[in-house]
């Protein structure tokens, strides 16, 4: 992708799953990169230290004193903030009936508030340094359409592809790009202990039943797509959402 090389790439949930794989791309892409997560920090700089330049630290994004230092410890690894994926997330199947109040709080504060406390600061970052940045923000397919099961995450991922828009309707001006990545069904740790209490059979019949490409997608397909945002090839891609499903979205 052009214009990705030199930059300086912040990614939240950025040790396992997709966040890890977009971290070893903007890495193969020559960008520099602060990484955070809840755990596995260590054990990802570890990993992806030989292809470039990495840091990263814990970080609870639905803390307000933690994204303050988590983006004074970023700033100062990496010299200022070029790029921001929003990609921190969490997910359970819980009927709606059976949500408690406390579930829903913590599902909103991770994948709602945490968006809008980091995107916040990034944004400010950029805007004091005068970085015509690009930030993109982690939605899903279940914004766009409701599943069952998935309340709390369906209502946060929603709630994500409004804060994009207005996000890019503000930041515009100061040449800050916004959009929000909307994958489907991916493989990922998050998702393979969500299939660890379904019957094996089911899954298969799942992703060919409602999957077009008839398989889930890989972590490094969506990676593809935080690069294609973040770089020179997207200069005029703006408050858009990008779906990456395997053409789930195309089945009546």
């Amino acid at each position: 992708m052009r214009g990705l090389t030199g930059k300086n790439v912040l990614i939240t949930g950025g040790t396992s799953g997709i966040g890890a794989a977009a971290a070893r791309r903007f890495l193969e892409e020559g960008s520099r990169v602060f990484v955070c997560g809840l755990e596995g920090v260590a054990e990802t700089l570890g990993e992806l230290g030989a292809l470039g330049e990495i840091g990263g630290t814990v970080c609870d994004v639905s803390r307000e004193d933690e994204v303050a230092r988590l983006l004074a410890e970023a700033e100062s690894a990496l010299g200022g903030i070029d790029v921001l994926l929003n990609n921190a997330g969490t997910s359970w199947r819980e009927p709606f009936l059976e949500i408690t109040a406390a579930h829903w709080d913590t599902v909103i504060a991770v994948n709602l508030r945490g968006m809008f406390l980091v995107g916040q600061a990034a944004g400010r970052s950029m805007v004091a340094r005068g970085t015509r940045g690009s930030i993109v923000n982690m939605a899903s397919t279940n914004a766009l359409g409701g599943e069952a099961d998935y309340a709390h995450y369906n209502a946060s991922k929603g709630g994500v592809l409004q804060l994009t828009r207005t996000m890019a309707v503000e930041l515009g001006a100061h040449g800050i790009r916004v959009n929000a990545l909307c994958p489907g069904y991916i493989r990922t740790p998050l998702n393979a202990s969500i299939e660890a209490g379904l019957d094996p059979g089911f899954v298969a019949a799942y992703q060919r039943d409602h999957i077009p490409l008839g398989r889930a997608g890989r972590a490094e397909e969506v990676a593809a797509a935080y690069a294609f945002l973040a770089s020179d090839d997207a200069s005029f891609v703006h408050g858009a959402e990008l779906v990456i499903d395997g053409g789930q979205l195309a089945i009546m």
